[in-house]
């Protein structure tokens, strides 16, 4: 079922008038608006709310990866790029196909976004997805882990990552130029990636064009591809091939965009275009290519006086191809995800210490899957989501709160039905929240949720067999919702020599969505293989755990520093089944780091224990490995916008398995790699 005139032009108004809003101040305007005073960007975080807010001041986990820290870091997909951030894991299915995981969480529950809207590709359906939006593109990519779904819907009930570009540009910069030019190598995958970025500005008018292109061979491995777990107990030999066979990449995106800004609002326009190729690493002669062209509008318009700030709108469109390729070169299965999202935002005025907002979003997405080895039929799915999120700040204490109201569409026709099936999905979420700060430097927050998400198109219609999990899924039209109630302690203290933040938090499950084995074998006679019989089914389930991160300099004289650095998160999953699958072991990090004007340099440690508690007898555990990595960067020069960098990870070449990964007893993560590049922001 397409969604309804009426939800459409809703949207479309709304976003439209938002945007010619923006364009009719701008035009009015006859200089551009005034430099903004400088903000320290990096401590404010505007995915968790409209109004945006400081880390020091969220009682939602947060995490930050601002501009410098990406123009330097790994060139590597999502996924793979924030793994190892406090709570924060990788699928690992691929060096061409990973999604983030949060406190144990996947798939269709942590949502990735770019600009706040989701990205309508095909990541969430399989691990061997890509998500259709590079690390690279970003200037910024704000991570929030837990229920963070007030603004976002039902479906981020795990956490988000927001990917940040600047391809519609919101001011002028400064000088009429801005940009960065980055490019680096890597010893392991024989790696080599570049990207750059440049904003060009005169008057109300900016423009910005940016491009990524990454290629890697097959990444060198320190052991056997095969674990030595699962040669014990499936009595096979383990061959050392020293390279992990078909986890190549070949990687292209580029986009433009360009914005008219006023004094009271901007409003602009983007085109992106992301191809890419990739072995599945599964199966060694099976690889990926997608396409995805999307067009984005984003706009703003302030208000001089009344009771809102700023009314904000934004609208992406993409249609999306991924196409499996067999041994012979000839497309397998097809999918295809075409649609369109949208959300409208009043932000409130500050009064007195309250901020809030009120919003609306859409979202209409046509999924296809074409070919043999298609496990989920073609569904239509649509959304309309209303919420509010308000707080309190009163210095020494404060509350927080929001609702929000979800209405989700799922229609399709089950493989190898007559009739199509139509399921609607009514849910309501809400939270609260209060802190306080009992003495200078130390703010503590104590938060109740609850959140509810409809199922997905694959917990619903699937049914066929899924290579990439080695699976036959089983969906089940009569799920229902799934609801959560969330209660999480929160502590930052930030004083003197020290820094830290501290999670903790319990999860309560009532028809947590579970794939479970049946016990059943279906023979498949295009790969001439058995393969487990697994269904979606609904339990109640419990998870908890923390994460706890902190810094204490040393030694410090002006700008040059000596920190002792260490992070540790811990989470636990069980359901009425017994252990849930694939959840992630601890994981403790420590780290000597040096900072200063013209040099930086770090040596860390990272310990991954081992996991035992796994669900069933499909699912192995995973040894306990240490990771030994270092890294330096060098501005040579005065104006400190060139960096020279180097890093060396797993130094000692420590065979290591990432445990929530399928593909973790064949495919070890990379051994020991050197990589240098250099980065130029002007």
């Amino acid at each position: 079922m397409r969604s309804s005139p009426t939800l459409r032009s809703l949207l479309l108004a709304a976003v439209g008038s938002t945007v010619l809003a923006g364009a009719a101040t701008a035009q009015s305007a006859n200089t551009p608006p005034p430099a903004a005073a400088p903000t320290k960007l990096d401590d404010i975080v505007v995915t968790g709310a409209p109004y945006g807010l400081s880390q020091r001041a969220a009682v939602i986990a947060t995490d930050v990866l601002d501009e410098q820290t990406l123009a330097t870091a790994p060139a590597a997909s999502l996924g793979d790029l924030v793994s190892g951030r406090p709570g924060v894991r990788s699928t690992d299915f691929a060096p061409g196909a990973s999604r983030p995981v949060i406190r144990g969480l996947s798939g269709p529950r942590v949502q990735v976004l770019t600009n706040g809207i989701g990205l309508i590709d095909a990541s969430s359906v399989s691990p061997d997805h890509a998500v259709a939006t590079d690390p690279a593109e970003a200037n910024r990519i704000e991570i929030i882990r837990g229920p963070a779904t007030l603004v976002y819907g039902g479906s981020a009930i795990g956490g988000v990552v927001n990917v940040l570009d600047d391809r519609i540009p919101t001011k002028i910069p400064d000088g009429g130029v801005s940009g960065v030019v980055s490019t680096q190598a890597s010893s392991v995958d024989d790696g080599r990636s570049g990207f750059a970025r440049v904003t060009l500005g005169s008057g109300n008018f900016a423009f910005n064009i940016d491009g990524v292109k990454r290629k890697t061979d097959d990444y060198d491995i320190p052991a056997p591809a095969v674990s030595a777990r699962r040669a014990a107990a499936e009595g096979i030999a383990r061959e050392d091939t020293g390279t992990q066979p078909n986890s190549y990449t070949d990687l292209e995106t580029w986009g433009v965009g360009g914005s008219y800004i006023g004094d009271k609002g901007f409003a602009g326009v983007s085109y992106k275009n992301t191809d890419s190729e990739y072995g599945t690493v599964a199966e060694e002669s099976v690889f990926i290519k997608l396409n995805q062209e999307r067009w984005d509008a984003r706009g703003e318009y302030r208000f001089d006086a009344g009771p809102f700030a700023a009314l904000r709108g934004s609208y992406g469109h993409a249609d999306y191809t991924h196409t499996e390729f067999e041994a012979v070169g000839e497309p397998g299965t097809i999918f295809n995800s075409d649609g369109w999202e949208a959300r409208a935002d009043l932000v409130q005025r500050e009064r007195n210490g309250w901020n809030g907002a009120v919003g609306v979003q859409a979202l209409s997405r046509n999924f296809e899957a074409i070919g043999e080895e298609a496990f989920v039929p073609t569904v239509d799915i649509d959304e309309l989501g209303v919420y509010t999120v308000q707080r309190l700040d009163r210095g020494n204490h404060g509350f927080e709160g929001g609702l929000r109201y979800d209405r989700r569409e799922l229609s399709g026709t089950p493989i190898g039905g007559v009739s199509q099936v139509n399921r609607e999905f009514d849910n309501w979420s809400a939270s609260a929240a209060a802190f306080i700060r009992p003495a200078q430097g130390l703010f503590l927050g104590l938060s109740l949720a609850h959140n509810e998400r409809a199922p997905s198109e694959v917990e619903l219609f699937a049914d066929g067999v899924h290579i990439a999990t080695a699976a036959y899924e089983t969906g089940d039209l009569n799920l229902n919702s799934e609801k959560v109630t969330t209660l999480e302690g929160t502590a930052h203290y930030d004083r003197g020599r020290f820094t830290g933040d501290l999670h903790l938090y319990h999860s309560w499950y009532d028809g947590f969505i579970d794939e479970r084995p049946t016990g059943e074998q279906f023979y498949f006679a295009e790969e001439d293989e058995n393969f487990p019989v697994y269904r979606f089914v609904q339990t109640d389930a419990k998870f908890y755990g923390f994460e706890l991160e902190g810094a204490y300099a040393l030694w410090q004289d002006g700008d040059r520093k000596l920190s002792l650095e260490g992070a540790a998160d811990f989470v636990h999953a069980q359901t009425d089944f017994g252990p849930a699958a694939r959840i992630p072991p601890y994981s403790v990090t420590g780290r000597l780091a040096w900072t200063s004007t013209r040099f930086d340099a770090s040596a860390e440690v990272r310990h991954v224990g081992e996991q035992d508690r796994v669900a069933n007898e499909f699912e192995l555990p995973t040894d306990d490995y240490t990771l030994l990595n270092a890294a330096v960067a060098v501005r040579p020069f005065d104006q400190k916008n060139i960096t020279l960098f180097a890093e060396a990870r797993n130094l000692t070449n420590e065979e290591a398995r990432e445990h929530v990964s399928f593909l973790k007893d064949i495919a070890p993560l990379p051994g020991r790699n050197l990589r240098v590049g250099v980065a130029y922001r002007f």
